[in-house]
C-alpha cells in the first residue's frame, strides 16, 4: 500500500485555517477588513483577555442576505472575485474567501446581520466548522461578529499563544493601522470593558492621527501632497529632527491597504538623507495611490507584501513627494528662552502674599513719627535725583513719547543697524594667506554684497560656535557642522573632487573582506578623490586623497571607509558615493575647539547666513540656531 494519502477534509481545513488564523490579531484584521468593504462608516471593535476568549466586530455596513450568511463560511467563497481577471486588478480589501471559514474552523462563531431593506436580520452560529443555527433575528443594520474560545479545538495551537497582555497589544496594532487607513470611518475600539481608542471617522487624516498615535506624535508631522506619473502620494512625514530610533512608527497604505513595501520605505529613508541624525528614522503615516493593474497583492497570505509592475514610478513619487514637504516646512531651529517674570508681574505677586496685621502705634509713636516726616530743606549744592526707566515702548514698540519738563527724563539704550561698512570694519583683519586658505574651501564664488544683508561677526563661543549679528536676530552657528554641509555640497556638485598624490604611497594593512569592498567601490573612491590599488591579499596602496584632506591620518580614515562599506553602508537606503561624499566632508571640515581667525568665521557666517538651504549637516544635526532681538529684549525686560 503506497505511503502518500489524502487528508480528510477536517485535517485539511485545519491546515488551511492555521495558514491565516494565528492569533486573535489575524481574526481582527480579517473581520474589520470584511467591514470596510461592507461599506462601514462605524466599526466598533471588542476583545477580552487579548482575544483569546472572546472578540467582536460590530459594523453599520451594507449587511448580508440569508441564503449568502451560509455561503460566506465555505472555503473559496466570496463576493468580490468572479474570474481569474479579476485578480489583476483587486480593488478590495478581502479577495480570496477563506477568512471566515478559517475562523470558523478553529473557533466558535455568532453572526448576526441585517440589509437595510430587510424587516429581519438573521441569527447564525457555527463551531469548529460545523453549522448549529440559522434562524431569522431582529437586529440593527449592518453586520455583529462573535468569536469565542479561539483553537478551542486545536490545543496545539493554544500553546504558542502568548500572554494575554501581549496578544492584546498585537490586536490593538491592527485596530490601529486600519484606522489609519481609512480616516472617513469611525472606529471604537474596547478592550477589556474599557474604551482605549476612538476615531473622530470624519475623514480628517490628522485628527485620526492624533486620535491613534497621540498629540506628541501629530505634532512632529508634517503635509504631503504630491503626484507624479499616475502615482498620488499623500498623507504626513515627520520633522527633520523628530526622527526615532526604530522604524516601528512608519505606517505605508497602498491603495487603503497596510502594507510593508521595501520600495516605498527606501525612498522615504532616502529623502530623509543627510538631514536625519544617524542612527535615527523618519515617520509617516504614508498613502500610496495608483492604478490596481499595476500591482499585485496576491503574493502573501496575510497580504502584507506587495509585488510592483515597476518599482521606479512608485520610487521617485514618494522620494520627490517627502523632499518637497521637506524642504517647504523646514527652517532653522530657533531658541525660545524661558520668559521672565516683568516688574509689574513681581510687584503684584508681592501684593498678593499674605502681610501680618498691623499694630496699632500708641499715642508716644504718632508723635515721633510725625516728628520725623516733616521736610527738610535741600542743601544748595545738591543735585536732585533724576529716576532712571525704560521706556514702556521700545524700538519695536511704535516710538517712544518725547520727554516733558513736568515728568522726569527717561533714559532707553538706542539700537542702531550696522551699516555694510561698519560691519566690514568692525571685523579684524586676518593674514591674507590664512584667509586666503580658508574660503578657498567655504567659498567658491563670494556673493555681491549689495544683494545681501550684512553679516557682523560678534565672536566665538569655546571655539565651537560663531555668533553672528544678521537683521534682528543673533546666530549660533556650529562651525564644524556648517563647514562639513558646505563642503558635501562641493564634492556633490563636482563631477570628480581634487586629490593631491602622495610624494610616497601609503601601505595599509586591511581584512580581506574590507579589501574586497574596497575594490568593489573603485569608481566612487576615485569620484570622491581617492586613489586606491590592490597590494596582495590584505594590503592596499594609497596613491593619492583628496586635497582637502592632506595630513590627516590617511590609514585610519581608509580603515574606516573600508568598514563603513563592509558593514552596508552602501544599501539601498544609502548611495555609496553620497557615503564617502559625507565621510570625506566630515573628516577634512574644521573641527570644534579649532582656532579660526576672524576672517575665517566672517566668510562662514556668510555663507551659512546668506544660504537659507544650509540647515544641516549631513549627519542631519543643525548647522545654526537663531536667537531674535525680540527674544532677547523678552529676557531683560525691555518688552512684555
Amino acid at each position: 500500500m503506497g505511503r502518500i494519502q489524502v487528508l480528510d477534509k477536517h485535517t485539511a481545513e485545519l491546515i488551511a485555517a492555521g495558514e491565516v488564523v494565528e492569533r486573535p490579531a489575524s481574526v481582527i484584521k480579517e473581520l474589520m477588513e470584511n467591514a470596510i468593504d461592507a461599506g462601514a462608516t462605524n466599526v466598533t471593535v471588542e476583545i477580552e483577555n487579548g482575544g483569546v476568549t472572546m472578540m467582536r466586530v460590530t459594523d453599520n455596513g451594507s449587511g448580508m442576505e440569508r441564503e449568502d450568511v451560509p455561503m460566506a463560511f465555505l472555503r473559496h467563497a466570496t463576493s468580490k472575485v468572479r474570474t481569474a481577471d479579476d485578480l489583476e486588478a483587486i480593488g478590495t480589501l478581502g479577495f480570496r474567501g477563506e477568512a471566515l471559514a478559517s475562523v470558523a474552523e478553529v473557533s466558535r462563531v455568532e453572526l448576526r446581520t441585517c440589509r437595510p431593506e430587510d424587516i429581519v436580520g438573521t441569527h447564525y452560529v457555527i463551531e469548529g466548522g460545523v453549522e448549529l443555527l440559522c434562524e431569522d433575528d431582529g437586529c440593527a443594520v449592518g453586520t455583529t461578529i462573535y468569536v469565542r474560545d479561539l483553537f478551542f479545538n486545536i490545543p496545539a495551537r493554544m500553546k504558542f499563544l502568548k500572554k494575554d497582555i501581549s496578544e492584546g497589544n498585537a490586536v490593538s496594532a491592527v485596530v490601529s493601522k486600519l484606522a489609519l487607513s481609512h480616516p472617513e470611518i469611525a472606529v471604537r475600539f474596547i478592550r477589556d470593558g474599557k474604551e482605549v481608542m476612538l476615531t473622530p471617522g470624519n475623514g480628517d487624516l490628522n485628527g485620526c492621527i492624533y486620535a491613534v498615535l497621540g498629540r506628541e506624535f501629530a505634532s512632529t508631522q508634517i503635509p504631503v501632497d504630491y503626484a507624479l506619473g499616475g502615482v498620488h502620494v499623500y498623507g504626513t512625514v515627520c520633522r527633520v529632527e523628530s526622527g526615532r530610533p526604530s522604524r516601528a512608527m512608519q505606517h505605508m497604505f497602498l491603495n487603503g491597504r497596510y502594507v510593508r513595501s521595501v520600495t516605498v520605505q527606501a525612498a522615504l529613508e532616502r529623502a530623509f538623507h543627510g538631514l536625519m541624525m544617524s542612527g535615527r528614522y523618519p515617520t509617516c503615516v504614508l498613502f500610496v495611490d495608483l492604478p490596481a493593474e499595476t500591482v499585485d497583492v496576491n503574493v502573501h497570505p496575510t497580504k502584507l507584501e506587495v509585488r510592483f509592475v515597476n518599482e521606479r514610478p512608485i520610487f521617485d513619487a514618494v522620494y520627490h513627494g517627502i523632499r518637497a514637504a521637506i524642504d517647504s516646512s523646514h527652517t532653522r531651529k530657533q531658541a525660545v528662552l524661558e520668559s521672565r517674570p516683568t516688574p509689574e508681574q513681581i510687584r503684584i505677586g508681592f501684593a498678593a502674599m499674605e502681610t501680618p496685621t498691623e499694630k496699632k502705634p500708641s499715642p508716644l509713636e504718632e508723635k515721633i513719627k510725625a516728628f520725623t516726616e516733616k521736610p527738610k530743606p535741600t542743601p544748595a549744592h545738591s543735585i536732585q535725583n533724576v529716576p532712571l526707566s525704560v521706556a514702556d515702548e521700545g524700538p519695536f514698540g511704535g516710538g517712544r513719547p518725547a520727554p516733558s519738563a513736568a515728568k522726569p527724563v527717561s533714559v532707553d539704550i538706542e539700537y542702531t543697524e550696522p551699516t555694510p561698512a561698519v560691519a566690514a570694519a568692525s571685523v579684524p583683519q586676518a593674514e591674507p594667506e590664512k584667509a586666503n586658505a580658508f574660503t578657498e574651501k567655504v567659498v567658491p564664488t563670494p556673493p555681491i554684497e549689495s544683494e545681501k544683508p550684512p553679516v557682523r561677526v560678534v565672536g566665538e563661543a569655546f571655539s565651537t560656535y560663531i555668533l553672528a549679528e544678521m537683521g534682528n536676530s543673533l546666530f549660533l552657528i556650529d562651525k564644524h557642522a556648517a563647514h562639513e554641509r558646505l563642503l558635501y555640497e562641493k564634492f556633490k556638485n563636482e563631477s570628480k573632487a581634487d586629490s593631491q598624490q602622495l610624494l610616497t604611497p601609503l601601505t595599509v594593512t586591511v581584512t580581506p573582506e574590507e579589501l574586497t569592498a574596497l575594490m568593489d567601490a573603485q569608481p566612487e573612491l576615485t569620484a570622491a578623490g581617492y586613489e586606491v590599488e590592490e597590494f596582495g591579499n590584505t594590503e592596499v596602496i594609497v596613491r593619492a586623497v583628496p586635497l582637502l584632506l592632506v595630513g590627516d591620518n590617511i590609514a585610519a580614515m581608509l580603515r574606516e571607509i573600508a568598514g563603513g562599506l563592509l558593514s552596508g553602508r552602501h544599501d539601498v537606503t544609502t548611495d555609496r558615493q553620497d557615503w564617502l561624499f559625507h565621510n570625506t566632508a566630515c573628516r577634512a571640515a574644521v573641527k570644534g575647539g579649532d582656532t579660526s581667525t576672524p576672517a575665517e568665521r566672517q566668510a562662514l557666517a556668510e555663507r551659512v547666513l546668506w544660504d537659507p538651504s544650509v540647515r544641516t549637516c549631513p549627519h542631519g544635526r543643525p548647522v545654526c540656531v537663531e536667537l531674535t532681538r525680540r527674544e532677547l529684549e523678552k529676557q531683560f525686560g525691555r518688552i512684555v
